[in-house]
């Protein structure tokens, strides 16, 4: 088991208006060692620009579809992609 303090640093990917809300495609967040997609979100929803994010995106986790109970690891990439339309 991990003391609190552990950290772990995923990279977080941002696409279109996620991007423009949060002022980037690419943030690196910092997160306790058992946090899950859910936390961070959360974490997200605090930045600059971030309440307006969905409470719920569509999230991947290393290009793999992945739900809010899904544990992070420090080596994983996450993206956050907005609804799509197309025709």
């Amino acid at each position: 088991m991990y003391p609190l303090s552990v950290m772990a640093s995923v990279q977080v990917l941002l696409f279109a208006r996620y991007a423009e809300l949060l002022g980037s495609s690419r943030l690196p967040v910092s997160l306790d060692h058992a946090a899950t997609v859910g936390d961070l979100v959360a974490v997200l929803r605090t930045l600059p620009g971030g309440n307006s994010l969905p409470e719920r995106p569509f999230v991947t986790v290393n290009l793999t579809q992945a739900g809010f109970e899904h544990r992070l690891a420090a080596t994983d990439e996450v993206a956050l992609l907005p609804p799509m339309a197309g025709g």
